[in-house]
């Protein structure tokens, strides 16, 4: 028995199709079902139960014995929440319980933490714990998981294996219901498929020609490849904060260029000035240092950009289709 929390989510959804894959069929799906939109993601899933997220906590207490690992994937995580009350109980309280619950009964924890949590990359990308408690997130949501990184760390008492996943910039299918926050390339997809054009921000940076902008931008595959990856080896001693990314920035405009392709449509790119209340923090290039995930024997390589824009927009997006 496994449970995902966030299982009607964008990565929590496409983690369940993995564990399927590998025939984990006795999954606990955890998340608030209130959302139409977001259950559609879990339709034709082998799911064993669903548990409201406000009531885990009791069932789990009941049903302890039964679960061999969790991945805890729900939060909020909307860069533009700013109710700290709201985000100090889903991302941070609400994660200190779920630790507290790993250790008590004994259950291996896997849980999101983000790239947001590095700010500005002025200590860098590397995922070293030692960096943590100096880190500078841009926003409250960045702020409430480094928090949580920082409180786990202090922790005498830790679960029997847990991992913390910094996610880079995740783009896939299953992220139909996630508006403004999707990636870029559903945004690009979307403007393409209305306008036969793209436009991306402006560069306010001498250092970066416009659409030159940068990221880590990791196809949601992989993401749940190096989850399982985690689950099954499960040592003591990698138990620890990562980064998932590819270790390979790469441009918006690679990016557009590659959603038309995909598309088959001529290219038609233009640009826009970067809206005045985010220019000041808006980052120009982030790119996940790689080398610890590799250390623990994690060797599969990364899905390229190229290839991952393709199997998305033509798998997916064209038919509106679900992982």
């Amino acid at each position: 028995m496994i449970v995902v929390t966030g299982a009607a989510g964008f990565i929590g959804s496409c983690m369940i199709a993995r564990l399927n894959e590998d025939n984990f069929n006795h999954i606990i799906a955890v998340d608030d079902f209130s959302f139409p939109e977001k259950n559609k993601n879990l339709e034709g899933k082998k799911i064993l139960e669903r548990v409201e997220r406000e009531d885990f906590f009791e069932w789990l207490d009941k049903n302890n014995l039964e679960v061999e690992f969790i991945f805890h994937l729900g939060a909020r995580t909307s860069t533009a929440e700013f109710n700290r009350e709201i985000l100090a109980h889903l991302n941070t309280e609400y994660t200190k319980k779920m630790w507290n619950a790993s250790i008590k009964y004994a259950i291996p924890l896997v849980y999101a933490s983000s790239a947001a949590t590095y700010g500005l990359g002025e200590l860098g990308y590397e995922d070293s714990e030692t960096i943590i408690p100096e880190l500078k997130p841009l926003n409250p949501y960045g702020e409430s998981k480094n928090e949580f990184d920082i409180w786990a760390l202090k922790q005498e008492r830790k679960p029997m294996f847990w991992a913390g996943l910094k996610f880079f910039n995740v783009y896939g299918p299953n992220e139909y219901h996630k508006g403004r926050m999707a990636s870029v390339v559903f945004h690009a997809f979307n403007q393409i498929g209305k306008t036969d054009a793209m436009k991306l921000f402006q560069s306010h940076n001498p250092e970066y020609k416009d659409g030159e902008q940068q990221r880590d931008f990791v196809y949601v595959k992989d993401v749940v490849d190096m989850m399982m990856f985690l689950m099954y080896d499960r040592k003591s001693q990698n138990s620890g904060i990562y980064n998932v990314g590819t270790g390979e920035a790469r441009t918006f405009l690679d990016l557009t260029k590659s959603t038309f392709k995909a598309m088959d449509k001529k290219e038609d790119i233009s640009y826009i000035p970067t809206p005045e209340d985010i220019r000041d923090k808006y980052q120009y290039f982030t790119e996940a240092t790689m080398s610890k995930m590799r250390s623990i024997g994690y060797d599969k390589p990364f899905t390229s950009l190229e290839e991952g824009v393709a199997d998305y927009v033509k798998n997916y997006l064209s038919s509106e289709s679900r992982y």
